[in-house]
């Protein structure tokens, strides 16, 4: 009886690169990982040498080999990365500059010009974005003119995820998902808009040829598997971004499913059959790409949703452990008597044709105890949820989820998941799994290894572990009202104010 084939998937993120081995149903064998050699040259600025990129992805793959049995068993590998972050080479395949990271603001220039002459309504229809500094095409007009000498002798523009995956194979590609981030695909075509990069002042030829995710590459190079400890014939597939392949691997494919990732910040994940057109979503903050799956994705989320719950711990609670703080909330009523919380603690949210919000807590009264005020807190983020996939539906053909997957730190919170299972009145199923992104990536590799016939069956093939949680119908029926009647309202209401907050000068 042969032995059970593995799968590594490689995930390039802000902080780490991980190296993580699964089996075809997508536990973890063995990880390994290295930090992300991030460079800060001055203010705003942040970069990454292609070549460091490279020797901490080597060094961390050796770690996992080291750390398996029998690393013959890898069938195969793919990667997947933080978006826009980009490498020029040359026609040799050597990088040609630093790879500029997503966050690095040095391009506002380039974005501004763009948006001058030629219009972010022409971006938006032909690429499904707004024309804001961290898209990769704002990143190679920088290079152009800062890095003249380097830039003239680029060939290929490789996406981070795509250039590690050209170190492990010796070829080049680009997957749909990652060439959405780049400001030059034409989302519904699925293809370089070349007019609109020539128009920009970049030559499309530039551009990598485009090929779908789970795409066989090639088998490793000779050299990569001296040096990392993988097998000979381990197979490379094109992998993509990182944010998608994590809802790929928790199985979020299909027209209608629903992903909410409950982090820090939380992401609202909606798998599409067509883009969205209505340039009123590009108003409203929502962003789309095209899904390693193939057809697409609508995106939203709360900025500040888990920094939420951190802040009033600090300022209002003394940083009460979080049980005592959820064992008080329990002890509230819903509706937290009448408090009601908007969670724009650092910026509007997506879904809110304004700038400018700020957070609030209205309703007040002497009867509010630091539980009800934190109840009213996880009410306002589970409203807050429900008003953001809300709008984002609005722009699509859905009236409604047919399913809902949530997922991240959040989940920890049983009382907000109660809460938010009956604001959204829909049940609510808890999803783990260990390193998703990762695993995204390693079903890819498994998709090019043949080990799944289609990338929907690699997603299927994970057995992860779901709790559901179900909505209470009177409790969800009155939450239903609250929204309606009060909440969808309260952000709108109070725009003017707090624009008037933000133009008051400074006192003396």
């Amino acid at each position: 009886m042969s032995a059970t084939p593995l799968l590594v998937g490689v995930d390039c993120g802000t902080t780490t690169i991980k190296a993580i081995a699964f089996t075809p149903n997508g536990r973890v064998v063995a990880a390994a990982g290295v930090p992300t050699p991030t460079q800060y040259p001055r203010p705003g600025w942040a970069y990454y040498a292609p070549d460091e990129l490279w020797s901490c992805t080597v060094d961390a793959l050796h770690q996992l080999t080291a750390a398996l049995d029998d690393p013959a068993r890898i069938a195969g590998i793919a990667v997947a990365s933080i978006g826009e972050t980009g490498v020029p080479l040359d026609r040799g395949g050597r990088p040609l500059a630093e790879a500029i990271a997503w966050f690095d603001n040095r391009t506002e220039a380039q974005a501004r010009r763009l948006n001058a002459t030629i219009g972010g309504a022409r971006f938006f229809a032909a690429t499904g974005l707004p024309v804001i500094p961290i898209f990769s095409l704002c990143k190679m007009l920088w290079l152009q003119e800062e890095r003249p000498d380097a830039w003239q002798q680029a060939a290929t523009w490789l996406n981070a995820a795509d250039y590690l995956a050209y170190r492990l194979s010796g070829e080049m590609a680009t997957d749909y998902s990652m060439a959405s981030r780049t400001l030059a695909l034409n989302l519904a075509r699925l293809e370089w808009d070349r007019d609109l990069v020539r128009e920009a002042g970049i030559s499309p030829d530039v551009l990598a040829p485009l090929a779908q995710s789970g795409t066989r590459l090639g088998p490793i190079l000779p050299e990569v598997a001296a040096a990392t400890g993988l097998p000979a014939h381990t197979v490379v597939g094109v992998g993509g971004h990182d944010h998608v392949c994590g809802a790929f691997a928790l199985g979020i494919t299909e027209s209608g499913h629903v992903l909410d990732s409950m982090g820090t910040a939380e992401g609202i994940f909606l798998p599409l059959e067509q883009p969205i057109t209505d340039a009123e979503a590009l108003a409203r903050g929502y962003s789309q790409g095209a899904h390693v799956a193939g057809g697409y994705y609508g995106l939203a989320g709360i900025y500040t949703s888990g920094i939420c719950v951190d802040w009033f711990r600090e300022t209002f609670a003394d940083n009460a452990d979080y049980a005592t703080l959820m064992a008080e909330a329990q002890e509230v009523q819903p509706g937290s008597l009448g408090v009601y919380f908007l969670p724009h603690l650092r910026r509007t949210n997506p879904g809110y044709a304004m700038e400018h919000s700020r957070a609030v807590f209205i309703g007040l009264s002497s009867d509010v105890s630091r539980g009800v005020a934190y109840r009213a807190l996880l009410e306002g983020l589970a409203y807050e949820a429900r008003y953001t996939l809300s709008g984002l539906l609005a722009h699509t053909a859905h009236a409604a989820p047919t399913h809902i997957s949530v997922t991240g730190g959040g989940t920890r919170n049983r009382l907000l998941l109660d809460i938010k299972a009956n604001v959204f009145g829909h049940e609510l199923d808890v999803v783990s799994v260990d390193e998703a992104t990762a695993l995204g990536a390693a079903l890819l590799g498994g998709v090019a290894a043949g080990l799944y016939a289609d990338c929907r069956a690699a997603a299927a093939a994970v057995d992860y572990d779901v709790v559901r949680v179900t909505p209470e119908p009177a409790v969800a029926a009155w939450y239903a009202r609250a929204y309606t009647d009060v909440y969808q309202h309260l952000g709108v209401t109070l725009g003017p104010l707090h624009a008037a907050i933000h133009n008051l000068d400074s006192p003396p």
